[in-house]
């Protein structure tokens, strides 16, 4: 068990420290759960009603944030979000993919080793692969010819890597990721189809999340490229020679086609479908489930799509949707009218 004083808890998240700096803290809990132990945190007034009843060793606010209700020690910051993911941490236990080189392991004998890396076993590692100090590569991967990982990168199980692919440092890639697959490249000629060979390759940087089942395809002349601290959600479909800017954050199930670049510090809600061959520019929020055609050249939020209604509604909107070029016909022929009549008086 990890035991933690508040004192030391106060020193890494650099907030001020209101109450028993020696009290110990083993734990992190949500707030209407946490008992003593626990630390939780409050950034949200709708959970403020929580406070009378927490029982929790000590919570940590955001200092725009009242906490006059709470009984117990307080850790005043300017982020109590920021800072809650950082005690987070210190108490995570979750285990390592793998530890020491298992003997089940398959390593060609052509690999060159950093210092104090893991295999697990039934991993395959095939020539000309360069892993960096303290890589750790869970059970059952593929890492292919030639590939590049940094240093502290973490691959859980059963990832795929195929060759030519350079990850930076200090990344973490879940389980059934695939990177470096195809792209989906085809001529058709008299209705067949002919296979476009992908000779690009992949290139992730540094502090890059990559989620369970996620796909980055490989480019097809030129390479798909992922910069620095983008942090990828499960299920995400990347296709050849997309690019995507430092800090963007990208939620589950979204579709980016084909040769699209997105800019640094861009946040895309789940389920969107993103247009090929277009250009977001930085700092742009798009929301969950839209579809995105054309380029967007303006910092913004955008959304797309229908909110849910009830059956009868949503039928009753979709029937006006079909119906909008007659209503568009009438209303022109109406301005018209309206424009003549204003003509002859």
């Amino acid at each position: 068990m990890i035991k933690l004083t508040l004192a030391e808890l106060a020193s890494i998240t650099g907030g001020k420290l209101y109450g028993n700096a020696n009290a110990i803290v083993t734990s992190v809990a949500p707030i209407d759960k946490a008992t003593k132990g626990c630390i939780t945190f409050l950034s949200n007034l709708k959970y403020k009603k929580y406070l009378v009843n927490c029982n929790a060793t000590a919570i940590i606010f955001d200092k725009k944030i009242g906490y006059e209700q709470f009984q117990g020690s307080v850790l005043l910051v300017d982020d109590s979000y920021v800072a809650f993911a950082k005690v987070a941490q210190v108490f995570d236990i979750t285990p390592k993919p793998s530890e020491n080189i298992s003997t089940f392991a398959v390593v060609h004998e052509n690999v060159l080793f950093g210092k104090s890396v893991s295999i697990g076993a039934h991993s395959i590692i095939e020539s000309g692969v360069k892993l960096g100090d303290n890589t750790i590569i869970g059970p059952g991967c593929f890492i292919g010819r030639n590939v590049i990982l940094g240093k502290n990168t973490t691959v859980w199980a059963n990832v795929t890597i195929y060759h030519e692919v350079i990850i930076g440092n200090q990344c973490l890639i879940q389980s059934g990721a695939v990177i470096g697959s195809d792209g989906f490249g085809y001529a058709n000629e008299k209705g067949e189809w002919i296979k476009i060979p992908q000779v690009g390759t992949v290139r992730i940087g540094n502090r890059v999340e990559i989620g369970a089942c996620t796909t980055i395809d490989r480019g097809a002349l030129e390479d798909t490229i992922i910069e620095d601290n983008v942090i990828l959600d499960n299920q995400l479909q990347i296709a050849h020679n997309v690019q995507i800017g430092y800090g963007t954050a990208i939620a589950g199930g979204t579709i980016i086609a084909g040769s699209t670049r997105i800019g640094k510090y861009c946040t895309i809600g789940g389920g969107s479908v993103i247009n090929g061959h277009i250009e977001i520019t930085n700092g742009v929020t798009i929301t969950g489930m839209s579809m995105v055609v054309r380029g967007i050249s303006k910092k913004g939020v955008y959304s797309s799509g229908i909110p849910l209604q009830l059956n009868k509604d949503w039928r009753k909107t979709a029937t006006r949707v079909h119906r909008i070029d007659e209503m568009n016909k009438r209303l022109k022929a109406l301005e018209r009218l309206f424009k003549e009549s204003k003509t002859e008086s």
